[in-house]
């Protein structure tokens, strides 16, 4: 949760954690086994998580 409240403060920053999705837009970031899938909506500023889930489970 730290690392999506620190792209959340400052969504324009770069994360060098934080990477782009290749086959859908987005970023993911991972914390061990698990990995959170979010996007940035540019024009409202919004950070929206899309999905926290373990890594075999958040790319289906």
């Amino acid at each position: 949760m730290a690392k999506l409240q620190e792209v959340a403060a400052a969504p324009k920053e770069r994360y060098p954690w934080a990477k782009r999705l290749t086959d859908q837009p987005g970023y993911r970031v991972r914390q061990g086994d698990w990995r959170a899938i979010y996007r940035l909506d540019h024009d409202t500023d919004e950070m929206i998580v899309e999905r926290i889930a373990k890594r075999d489970e958040v790319y289906r």
